[in-house]
């Protein structure tokens, strides 16, 4: 028997698109023979749907959308269906109105429905909203004909409740031992997890650990996309009962992987198969591809897919970047031109009479770089319209931030005019450890569509900027020049960052000989306390136990507390760590903690 898996990346709420690609992955199955199609959780409407599901029509149409879809499917292959199934029970028992479930599809009908048994509510998740759990392991369980392997049907959080492996339960059900002990050969688990940074070598250490304990193989079928904040990291893998990995999907990509099940082994063994490429001609893969050669190079992937999905379902077609001469904007501008191409990706530049020459001839020479458009708009006069129309009423009072944060916020205003004008995204450039500490000014530089880097400390900024003019440099450049046919003429021995920028001191330039660190203290110790403060949950106490000066601690964190109302207000950012502030942020604005 033959088990392919798809890596799918849907556009949330797009029920045709989704069914099309669903379609499409198992004709590509079917004629490379074979029997079983796993796709990911919630296939058909997307991940995370959140509050469309609170919408009868939404639903509905789902149910409709699933009907079709069998009926379209080669109806020899049996394709399993990550769906939204009504709980016919829901008004009776009190219960919530929605399942998370797996169809299964075959011979043009729907033959079997699995429920979810585990709904997390941590972190980003909130299931709980809309699903009722699954009760009974043994609806979990089919085969596609008598000499079939039994399958057991896992639905992603179903699998993250191994007692010996985190030294606890996190929900009293253990859905895993439960199929292991009605005799299942093989398990099969349908994701929607979300990308952190690192969580890859988690999720195989936490599945092959089951693999092991259970003897039996696990095969598991992840989402890949950006959608909304949340970035899907695909690399679904195949483990056999030894929980060795035999096939591992790329990462950020669509792809199809297959294996193998022999019968007489009771194991999966690899089947080689071309990528699912969306044009051209397909190319051999190999069975397990390689995992990401640093964070560095994994963090740059999924921030570029972050934002090139981001843009591409929401409608836009081209980026606008507010251009510094900065790390920052320089990082930004980077991945937007290698997620959209750099022809349709707009830099400005605002100088102010406190712009120093090299910072724009450090813009400037990265706008060469790329091959991205630029346009300068001087703001001196609109800041001499301001201190005017302000003068009255600010007369006996001594310039102050006031004064600085007008700057950012007549950027912010002449950004929003042109992304306003001409349809484009607006990409704010603030780093995690600004976001953190309020350094940042609402309606200023906080402005756009989409974060790309507000999860990303400061420290991993210059990390992230030096792989890309180092060990990432071709890769970024491949890219690069896959979206730009004129990029390849420039020259591969230049960094494509300016190192100036990189070796400069930081800083937001709205005064005179003005550094970040006047405000704050050095980044590797700022990185460190929010470090422990924000994804340790450590107490003021314990930072200063481990070695941080008290006054430094006590400063950071009335600013992070202080700061909540401006996070409230910033646009969504991109999720790359396990504590990002977005939707698993859940913090009061109003707290005397």
């Amino acid at each position: 028997m033959k088990i392919t898996l798809a890596q799918l990346n849907p556009t949330v709420g797009d029920l045709v698109y989704n069914a099309q690609q669903i379609e499409a992955a198992a004709h590509r199955a079917a004629a490379q023979g074979a029997d079983l199609l796993l796709t990911p959780e919630l296939s058909l409407c997307g991940y995370p749907p959140r509050d469309l599901l609170l919408n009868p029509s939404f639903t509905q149409a789902i149910q409709h959308q699933l009907q079709t879809l069998a009926q379209a499917l080669p109806p020899a292959l049996g394709v399993l269906v990550g769906t939204v199934e009504p709980n016919l029970e829901a008004d009776r028992h009190g219960e919530k109105p929605l399942f998370n479930s797996i169809a299964l599809l075959k011979d043009g009908q729907v033959q079997q429905i699995f429920h979810k048994r585990l709904l997390p509510t941590y972190d980003v998740f909130d299931e709980d909203r809309y699903f009722e759990p699954g009760k009974a392991s043994h609806d979990l369980v089919f085969q596609l004909g008598p000499d079939s392997p039994k399958i057991g049907v896992t639905i992603c959080e179903d699998f993250w409740n191994e007692e010996s492996f985190w030294g606890k339960r996190h929900y009293p059900q253990n859905p895993i031992a439960d199929l292991v002990a009605q005799g299942v050969d093989l398990i099969v688990n349908l994701s929607a997890s979300p990308y952190i940074l690192g969580k890859q070598v988690l999720r195989e250490s936490m599945l092959g650990h089951s693999a092991r304990l259970h003897q039996v193989p696990i095969l598991y079928a992840n989402q890949v996309g950006g959608n909304d904040d949340l970035i899907f990291d695909g690399r679904s893998v195949v483990l056999n009962r030894q929980g060795e990995v035999v096939s591992r999907a790329p990462g950020f990509i669509p792809a199809l992987r297959s294996v193998w099940w022999d019968a007489q082994g009771r194991d999966v063994i690899a089947a080689v198969e071309p990528d699912m490429e969306p044009d051209g001609e397909p190319d051999g893969e190999p069975a397990i591809d390689p995992l990401a050669p640093s964070p560095e190079a994994e963090l740059w992937e999924a921030l570029v897919l972050g934002v090139g999905d981001y843009g591409r379902k929401c409608g836009f077609r081209k980026i606008v970047v507010g251009l510094s001469g900065g790390i920052d904007s320089a990082l930004v501008a980077t991945i937007a031109a290698a997620a959209l191409g750099a022809p349709q990706v707009l830099a400005v530049l605002m100088p102010s009479p406190y712009s120093s020459d090299h910072s724009v001839g450090d813009a400037l020479a990265l706008v060469d770089n790329l091959g991205i458009q630029s346009h300068k708009i001087p703001i001196a006069p609109v800041m001499a319209g301001f201190d005017q129309g302000l003068a009255d009423l600010f007369a006996g009072q001594e310039p102050d931030v006031t004064e600085e944060n007008l700057q950012s916020r007549i950027r912010g205003t002449l950004l929003m005019a042109i992304a306003n004008k001409f349809g484009h995204l607006l990409l704010s450039t603030g780093n995690k450890s600004e976001m953190a500490v309020g350094y940042c000014t609402l309606y200023g530089d906080m402005d756009g569509g989409l974060a790309a880097i507000a999860d990303v400390p400061k420290t991993q900024v210059y990390r992230l900027c030096q792989w890309i003019n180092g060990a990432g440099n071709g890769r970024v450049r491949q890219q690069l020049a896959a979206l730009n046919p004129n990029f390849g003429e420039r020259s591969a021995s230049q960094p494509l960052i300016p190192v100036h920028i990189l070796t400069k001191p930081p800083s937001a330039e709205l005064k005179p000989d003005q550094v970040d660190q006047d405000s704050l203290p050095d980044y590797e110790i700022l990185d460190a306390i929010l470090d422990r403060m924000v994804h340790q949950h450590q107490s003021q106490e314990q930072i200063i136990a481990a070695g941080f000066e008290a006054a430094v601690v006590q400063k950071i964190w009335k600013l992070v507390v202080r700061s909540e109302f401006k996070r409230r207000q910033a646009p969504p950012g991109l999720k790359i760590t396990d504590r990002a502030f977005g939707t698993g942020w859940r913090m009061p604005i109003a707290s005397r903690w």
